[in-house]
């Protein structure tokens, strides 16, 4: 394979990582890093270096879409964003004391249960709960763009939330994956508020965490241009189509795309915490 064919092939994978990653709030990562090492035989460190600039392309491209659409909600990802570094930086220092192949099916198991609990869509009388007062006083509550106008949503347990966002962030530091299934479950089961406002909440949220994860990669020489360059425009490309095909998407649709790529993140994690790959 030439350095232009493999150039090509990349770039068509992530542009399909990148519209995948767009539309279910968990980031090119999911599908680039294991294709990278699996098929094109990339050391591990260089395919995770792509995979983080990748992720910053996607929150450039998709996240800036929809805050100007008005779909994510800032508030809420700023005030989550505090609970996973935090959680990050606690995992990060039990990484040497926890056995991570437990933590991996724990999660695998997790993630299993939560592509089968994701595909149901909320009823309409979960969608018009009252206002919770800690999400009033902290003005978590806002609006989105609807078939029929904008719709207003109140969101609802902010502690769970914030401790499941604090899971996430230990666990990506334990075991060095994305948290984005998490935060978008966490937002979206425990917080009640509506999968569109979730995935493109997460979609904001990972740009931030991966943008500090990326410089320390880059500082140790695991960001290759060569690799990065075709990653990052295929992202890139795939998220804006994304971020398109998002607006006018059903949510049932969204949910069931959303708790495929969970169902193989999950077999995936499960299969490397049994065998020990991880």
């Amino acid at each position: 394979m030439t350095v232009l064919e493999f150039t090509l092939i990349v770039a068509v994978v992530s542009f399909i990582a990148g519209l995948l990653g767009s539309l279910t709030g968990l980031g090119g990562g999911v599908v680039l890093v294991p294709l990278l090492t699996i098929l094109f035989h990339v050391d591990i460190r260089y395919a995770i270096g792509a995979s983080l600039v990748s992720v910053i392309a996607t929150s450039s491209g998709a996240a800036a879409a929809y805050v100007k659409q008005g779909f994510s909600n800032i508030r809420i990802g700023m005030f989550l964003e505090i609970a996973t570094t935090f959680g990050a930086l606690a995992g990060a220092f039990l990484a040497t004391r926890i056995p991570t192949q437990a933590l991996a099916m724990i999660f695998g198991a997790v993630l299993l249960y939560s592509a089968y609990y994701s595909r149901k869509v909320r009823p309409p009388a979960e969608r018009e709960l009252p206002p919770d007062p800690l999400a009033s006083r902290l003005r978590l509550n806002g609006s989105f763009p609807d078939r029929d106008g904008h719709r207003s949503y109140n969101v609802q347990n902010v502690p769970t939330g914030f401790s499941l966002m604090f899971g996430a962030g230990a666990l990506s530091g334990l075991l060095g994956i994305g948290s984005g299934a998490l935060k978008v479950l966490a937002m979206d089961q425990a917080m009640r508020i509506p999968f569109k406002v979730s995935t493109t909440t997460s979609n904001f949220m990972i740009g931030v965490t991966a943008a500090a994860s990326a410089g320390v990669y880059l500082s140790r020489g695991y960001v290759d241009p060569g690799l990065s360059m075709p990653v990052m425009l295929g992202v890139l490309a795939g998220s804006l189509l994304g971020s398109r095909i998002f607006i006018k998407a059903e949510t049932k649709s969204l949910h069931l795309v959303f708790s495929i790529v969970v169902l193989v993140l999950g077999l995936q994690m499960l299969y490397k915490g049994i065998f020990g790959q991880i």
